[in-house]
């Protein structure tokens, strides 16, 4: 959800893996800075930390960042969420989150990627898409009521997981929920014997591009060219 679009392995060679780290921990302080330091009581910073080492990162560098993003050190994080919204080759919606400390800076060259992109452009195109609560979880149980489990929770939806991003012998969904109720159904479906691999606030596209091999890749490079910048934390496009 949000990335159906990256290539398989990009982030293979050294320079992506140095990307990814920086994205992550300034995921883990957002998340500690905005919901306290335990993970057992903020899910998004649990999630974050699981994403964090399944990357790798080392520990020491995931609990610097939760003490910095909770202030507990003399540094203080002064990363805020920006969004920017805009229009992709052959006019597919594009939103972009970026965690920035210096909006002056993002903001132009995130509109000069945009313009630079064949016939990519700034724009309204929120309404594209839904902006919602989600959180993915796998559950040990193979034949667990996921959907007894989201009305219990309080989400609003539930859809299963794609096949490969369940590891064997467990049951993986998707719970999509209202934003304001999103770290009370992660809470739930933990509480519930779910293991949480995300919890997030995302846009989800309510309809998606059919486009040619060719007309897509230009799009693919488009997206990946905006992924690449430092500042950004999340594409979101209403491509498959």
């Amino acid at each position: 959800m949000g990335a159906q679009w990256k290539q398989a392995g990009r982030e293979a060679n050294a320079q992506k893996k140095g990307q990814l780290v920086v994205k992550l921990v300034r995921e883990i302080m957002v998340a500690a800075k905005l919901g306290g330091p335990d993970p057992d009581l903020n899910a998004r910073l649990a999630a974050a930390v699981e994403k964090a080492r399944k990357a790798s990162v080392y520990r020491d560098t995931i609990e610097r960042a939760i003490k910095k993003g909770a202030g507990q050190t003399d540094e203080k994080v002064v990363f805020e969420l920006v969004t920017y919204e805009g229009f992709g080759p052959h006019k597919v919606p594009v939103v972009v989150e970026c965690l920035t400390d210096n909006r002056n800076r993002t903001a132009p060259e995130i509109r000069n990627l945009f313009k630079a992109g064949s016939l990519g452009q700034p724009g309204c195109v929120a309404f594209f898409f839904n902006h919602l609560g989600v959180v993915e979880a796998t559950h040990p149980e193979p034949n667990r009521d996921a959907e007894a489990d989201a009305i219990e929770a309080g989400a609003q939806e539930v859809e299963p997981l794609e096949p490969e991003e369940v590891p064997a012998g467990r049951q993986g969904a998707r719970f999509l929920t209202g934003i304001k109720d999103l770290d009370a159904v992660s809470r739930a479906l933990k509480a519930a014997g779910w293991t949480v691999s995300a919890s997030e606030i995302r846009y989800l596209a309510k309809n998606f591009a059919a486009l040619e091999p060719a007309a897509r890749q230009e799009v693919v490079d488009f997206l990946n060219a905006l992924d690449d910048h430092d500042d950004v934390h999340r594409v979101y496009a209403a491509l498959k």
